[in-house]
């Protein structure tokens, strides 16, 4: 079993920048992908942004520019860089992980850190 711990939550003022991390740990053969989420008061979860095992990410549209995904595979843990955050991006944000054990793929969530951007 894979758990995602993650951390880097907080208030901050419109214009600031928050960054999030979030660390797997138990048996992991492979990773496909790990990602970040979030979920606004009221709306369905979106997917922000993902980082492939081949290093390439994509994004929502409307964090394109402003917030940068990254990984290191030695610590299995996925960052999130966010700047220039705006009153929209406050949300809870869930770390998510897709991997394969033992002949099957899994996918894990993380139990979610919240982001408020308010002046």
């Amino acid at each position: 079993q894979v758990q995602l711990v993650e951390s880097g939550g907080g208030l901050v003022q419109p214009g600031g920048s928050l960054r999030l991390s979030c660390a797997a740990s138990g048996t992991i053969f492979s990773i496909n992908y790990m990602g970040w989420y979030r979920q606004a008061a009221g709306k369905e979860r979106e997917l922000v942004a993902r980082i492939y095992s081949d290093g390439s990410t994509n994004y929502v549209d409307s964090v394109k520019g402003r917030f940068t995904i990254s990984g290191d595979n030695a610590k299995n843990t996925v960052y999130l860089q966010m700047n220039s955050l705006k009153p929209e991006d406050t949300a809870d944000y869930y770390c998510n992980i897709k991997y394969g054990w033992g002949g099957f793929q899994y996918v894990n969530w993380g139990q979610g850190t919240q982001v408020t951007v308010s002046s």
